[in-house]
């Protein structure tokens, strides 16, 4: 599954959903409030899918260490998606990985324990990819230790290089770009099982399918 998939398609469905009339005005040279409106909401989603698609450009040397990666999948009984799906090279771990592309004028940081981006509280999407990784880990069987949540952020720097979040599902690593690979590549792990990450990539392509609008 490509990555950034859903999210482009989503711009897409804003921006052709626009009226006769808004499109005529639009040609005119006139924005309505609700043209502007879907426009943004557009720009977002398609900005999402940018930031997804390089994450998985990121991710591309860690297939030479044996590591599996899906992209975009539908995260059962949920209307939500998981933009990264890892599996390590011994085949015993997930890492649930969450893109976020957040402003670039504005440092992301702690205040009272919570991720901020500026003095925006952002702590809700680190709540998230803690519960996605913790559904992941139910609908496979695994023990919630071997599925780890991990958020990285596009644009935005991230204060002291990276973060420690907690939430009520878990520990989340709140990474930028430049932090991705050597975290990836540090983690512990076991020795390299590719018979064993084969044999979970398939349970992962069992049971979390692509994810579809």
């Amino acid at each position: 599954m490509t990555a950034g998939r859903s999210a482009a398609a989503r711009a897409a469905q804003l921006r052709a959903r626009r009226s006769w009339w808004q499109r005529l005005l639009a040609l005119l040279g006139i924005r309505t409030a609700r043209a502007r409106r879907t426009a943004s909401t557009a720009a977002r989603w398609a900005h999402g899918a940018e930031g997804e698609a390089h994450t998985a450009r990121l991710l591309t040397p860690l297939l030479t260490a044996g590591w599996h990666l899906r992209h975009d999948l539908a995260l059962p009984k949920s209307r939500a998606n998981l933009d990264h799906v890892l599996i390590s090279p011994c085949g015993t771990a997930l890492v649930v990985l969450d893109t976020k592309s957040w402003h670039r004028g504005k440092p992301t940081h702690l205040i009272g324990g919570r991720v901020h981006c500026g003095t925006d509280d952002r702590h809700g999407q680190v709540e998230a990819v803690a519960w996605y990784a913790q559904r992941v880990a139910t609908t496979l069987g695994l023990p919630a230790g071997q599925v780890a949540p991990l958020l990285v952020i596009h644009g935005s720097p991230i204060t002291g290089g990276r973060l420690e979040a907690h939430a009520p599902h878990g520990l989340v690593h709140v990474l930028g770009t430049d932090g991705l690979l050597p975290t990836l590549h540090a983690a512990p792990q076991g020795r390299p099982n590719a018979r064993a990450a084969a044999r979970l990539a398939a349970r992962v392509d069992q049971h979390l399918r692509p994810y579809q609008q």
